[in-house]
């Protein structure tokens, strides 16, 4: 991952309702969340929803699909253990700290 899409990644999780957004689809898993499912979770309207899925989609930390007349917003897990990777590339003065399949989520 490179210091662009970090930043990009970064930055897309540094809002309040973005950051539950990419929570709740987290949770959610392999399975995802349509918009309908995300406005009812969390309370908010769904014209604010809709921007903020589309930062979170731009920045590659979430996925959308449509399945027949709905859309489903995943977590992109590659991308947020690529995010990780590379936020703690060098921790412990670069000696790993924990065993790679601790490390890495097994989702």
């Amino acid at each position: 991952m490179d210091e662009k899409d970090v930043l990009r990644s970064l930055a897309a999780l540094a809002q309040p309702l973005r950051l539950q957004v990419f929570r709740a689809l987290v949770v959610a898993g392999a399975d995802g969340l349509t918009p309908g499912a995300l406005v009812k979770a969390l309370s908010v309207p769904a014209t604010s929803l809709s921007f903020h899925l589309k930062e979170l989609t731009s920045s590659g930390l979430v996925t959308q699909e449509r399945q027949s007349r709905n859309l489903i917003y995943r977590a992109a897990f590659s991308q947020v253990v690529g995010l990780i990777g590379y936020l703690t590339e060098n921790c412990c003065q670069g000696a790993p700290c924990l065993p790679a399949a601790e490390a890495l989520c097994q989702c």
